[in-house]
């Protein structure tokens, strides 16, 4: 496995994903946000359980689809804070979810950002599972949420933010004020009471 970054928010790198294999493909083309991957092996990609037709055309700026990326970050810099990064879409190939490459991709953009500069690395989270994983790659809830009702996190670019069984248990008790599905409903059930989960763990 390999972490690249492919440019930062000023070098408008543009990276085109099969939208039938990684969730959000679309917020990875425009140039105005940086963007990170994990490559994978040389392989052939496994079979697709998705009858829509494959990506076709757009500009040739694009490119042609990055076939050998298993997980990806767009990210740019804080309208009014130049020592903060948001990371703004995550995605993980689907047949690789629950192997940890979402939370490795954060820690290694974080550091890389702090490499730059950086301070501070945000992230808004719109449902318990990105939550979990994102407390993995080291952040920590701030008690803050967006307009659109996400939970915003944040880490130091070059550590893992320190968090307490409180604090962590304050996100979720927001999602558990809300109304969820039966998965999201007995994640949130399996953690009631737990401590945050380690930093790199699965």
């Amino acid at each position: 496995m390999d972490f690249v970054i492919l440019g930062w928010p000023e070098d408008g790198p543009r990276l085109r994903l099969d939208y039938r294999r990684f969730s959000y493909a679309g917020k990875f083309t425009p140039p105005k946000t940086g963007k990170a991957v994990i490559r994978g092996p040389d392989e052939e990609l496994p079979p697709l359980d998705d009858d829509r037709p494959a990506p076709s055309g757009g500009p040739d700026s694009v490119g042609p689809l990055a076939e050998d990326v298993v997980a990806a970050v767009a990210f740019n810099e804080d309208r009014t804070d130049p020592t903060t990064l948001w990371f703004r879409y995550v995605t993980v190939r689907h047949d690789r979810r629950g192997e940890g490459l979402g939370p490795e991709l954060l820690r290694k953009t974080a550091a890389a950002a702090a490499e730059r500069g950086y301070e501070t690395v945000r992230i808004a989270t719109n449902n318990p599972f990105a939550y979990e994983a994102c407390h993995k790659a080291g952040f920590a809830f701030t008690g803050r949420e967006t307009g659109l009702a996400e939970l915003v996190l944040e880490r130091p670019a070059g550590e893992p933010a320190s968090v307490s069984r409180e604090q962590y248990q304050s996100g979720l008790d927001r999602y558990r004020a809300r109304d969820l599905g039966e998965d999201e409903s007995a994640f949130l059930a399996a953690r009631d009471g737990a401590a945050p989960p380690a930093v790199g763990s699965r």
